[in-house]
């Protein structure tokens, strides 16, 4: 099950630091994507643009969770020859994983 299933997502940039917010569609997946959501797995499934440090904070009230991550915009919006320099289309790119099927999603 690809995460673009479970949840909907934003993104904005500051300099060269991108930030994606991700936001369950439904507040029971929360902890199940808390747990699959790690920050080793986003660096890793974005690892063609994400340079530096990536932060998971969580927003358990929103269902939520934002990940800031460092080096990830080719030196900013003013420096980079990215087609997308904002980093756009990133939330696009990380609902694209592979999150398998929640636990509940499966129960009778």
């Amino acid at each position: 099950m690809k995460l673009r299933e479970l949840a909907h997502g934003r993104t904005g940039d500051k300099g060269n630091t991108l930030n994606i917010s991700v936001i369950c569609f439904d507040a029971k997946h929360f902890a199940y994507l808390r747990d699959v959501l790690t920050t080793e797995r986003v660096k890793a499934h974005l690892a063609d643009v994400v340079k530096g440090e990536v932060v998971r904070y969580e927003l358990p009230l929103l269902g939520a969770f934002n990940f800031v991550l460092g080096s990830a915009l080719g030196g900013g919006v003013t420096r980079s020859l990215a087609l997308d320099a904002h980093g756009k289309s990133m939330s696009s790119a990380l609902l694209a994983m592979e999150v398998g099927v929640p636990p509940e999603a499966t129960a009778p």
